[in-house]
């Protein structure tokens, strides 16, 4: 079993024992399972997915840290959403606006576009959840 703690400036988002843990980190997907060897890693917009007692859940997750120590994951998110918290009309005019902008932005260079191409991925994310992918 893991201890998986997920917080976000607004709230304590979950605690429970979990069976497994998959993470969008900034180098890829990273899988979760007791007596992981300890990991600090920056987290990239996406999908967490958690297992417990041959249930799946998932959450669409935007930036942060997680830490992984003994038998406790401790993600540190910017947000943290369910499917049935997420609006996919908001998410569609979110990603729709970002892209304007990193088209407008097209000459800039990557470091200064980084932002936006991070909202298009948390949006990516927040619709591939809704629609249940």
């Amino acid at each position: 079993m893991l201890k998986l703690e997920i917080v976000t400036p607004e709230k304590r988002v979950l605690d429970a024992d979990v069976d497994s843990v998959t993470i969008p980190t900034a180098t890829g997907e990273a899988g979760i399972l007791p007596n992981h060897a300890p990991l600090i890693s920056a987290l990239k917009p996406g999908i967490l997915t958690y297992t417990s007692k041959g249930s799946t859940n998932r959450l669409a997750i935007t930036g942060g840290f997680v830490e992984v120590n003994a038998d406790k994951v401790a993600v540190l998110a910017d947000s943290a959403e369910a499917p049935d918290e997420i609006n996919a009309d908001v998410a569609r005019s979110d990603r729709e606006a970002a892209e304007k902008e990193l088209s407008a932005a097209a000459t800039e260079p990557v470091e200064q576009t980084e932002a936006i191409r991070e909202r298009i991925e948390s949006a990516n994310a927040k619709l591939q959840l809704v629609a249940g992918k």
